[in-house]
């Protein structure tokens, strides 16, 4: 069994890299099982992908379509365009897509069309938002997803309340906990750590990316206003997306304790979630790890795909207005954050779960040419 296994953007680099690894273990076993990385370049800025390949032990792809850039439709396009061709030159049993990216719909809608199974992982969450592209490729993707692999009870009644069979929901984790659990020894210190004097937990990080919170420069300047009135003489550390640092400079906002800072490698990045005093966001992926950590967050949006995270996690679903801010903060500072707990499955084990699935699935299976 040939596994095509699905890369294009930064979120979906953690969450194949134990797959990859789980793989090979199976394949060092004996198991007639491999895989076939296909990097889509949708992200290409070495930041947004290459340093993730280096820090995670990823292996060079396969092929990089590099269909980066351009708008929705030309990116979507230009993926399936590239992806299709490489199919037919490199026809796998099985496509394994990740996440909710434009690369894991447009590569999906490839496969299916080409006769090839498509298994999903992380599949079944749903914010609800459709002003989202996300939710949009989150739907697409499930409508045509054979096998579905999830993170949460919350994602199996989605999936189940959409007409799935039980016996296409696979509930088995998270794979970003996995790397998460696999790198805590491996964390690294970034250079701004002694540069601004920082220490573990006399900080917040920030960081924000959503057109909704960034695009509009005087709404930005708001939200910022916001988070430092609110975080008393603390630092607040903002890694600084190059596109929303346009914005930035454009109103010229600076301010003594926001430190902004470029993009970092995963092992920088999560040494400053893991010593932070809270986190402050608008990714979702984010709010898994500071579960996980037990570091306070709060999620500037309306609405979250990861409920769970909220639910049961260290996350609060604070909102798009900045003024909401101000109540959370002043409960963090006064001690009086929630308890929280991990959720069930996101143990580090997933990806060992994933390929013991589809080895049941497809292990000596053979798609038609």
């Amino acid at each position: 069994m040939i596994i095509a296994i699905i890369a294009g953007a930064r979120p979906n680099f953690m969450k194949v890299a134990p797959i990859i690894k789980a793989v090979n273990a199976a394949k060092e076993q004996g198991r007639e099982i491999d895989f076939r990385l296909i990097h889509t370049g949708q992200h290409y800025d070495k930041k947004m992908s290459g340093d993730f390949f280096e820090q995670l032990g990823i292996p060079e792809p396969h092929v990089n379509l590099e269909a980066g850039g351009g708008s929705q439709a030309e990116q979507t396009a230009a993926i399936m365009v590239r992806f299709e061709k490489d199919m037919i030159a490199h026809r796998p049993d099985v496509v394994l897509v990740v996440g909710d990216v434009t690369s894991t719909m447009a590569c999906s809608i490839v496969a299916k069309k080409l006769c090839v199974p498509v298994v999903h992982v992380e599949a079944g969450i749903r914010s609800g938002d459709m002003t989202m592209p996300e939710e949009i490729n989150r739907i697409v993707t499930d409508s045509i997803t054979d096998h579905f692999f999830t993170t949460s009870e919350v994602a199996n009644t989605q999936l189940r309340k959409s007409g799935i069979n039980e016996d296409r929901i696979h509930f088995v984790g998270n794979t970003m906990i996995d790397t998460l659990f696999a790198n805590l020894e491996r964390l690294r210190k970034p250079n701004i750590w002694d540069e601004f004097s920082l220490r573990s937990g006399n900080y917040f990080l920030v960081t924000l990316h959503r057109p909704a919170n960034v695009d509009d420069p005087y709404k930005l300047k708001a939200m910022l206003d916001a988070i430092l009135e609110g975080t008393g003489d603390m630092s607040v550390v903002f890694p600084v997306h190059p596109r929303t640092r346009q914005k930035l400079e454009l109103i010229k906002y600076h301010h003594p304790r926001l430190l902004q800072v470029e993009p970092m490698g995963y092992l920088e990045f999560i040494y400053m979630v893991k010593h932070a005093k809270a986190v402050i966001t608008d990714s979702g992926g984010i709010t898994e790890e500071t579960t996980v950590l037990k570091v306070p967050c709060m999620t500037l949006r309306d609405s979250t795909e990861r409920p769970e995270t909220v639910t049961e996690g260290s996350n609060e679903l604070v909102g798009t207005n900045p003024s909401n801010l101000a109540p959370y903060l002043k409960k963090l500072l006064a001690g009086d954050w929630k308890k929280s707990a991990v959720p069930p499955m996101w143990d580090g084990k997933t990806a060992p779960r994933i390929v013991a699935k589809l080895l049941a699935l497809y292990e000596g299976a053979t798609v038609p040419a």
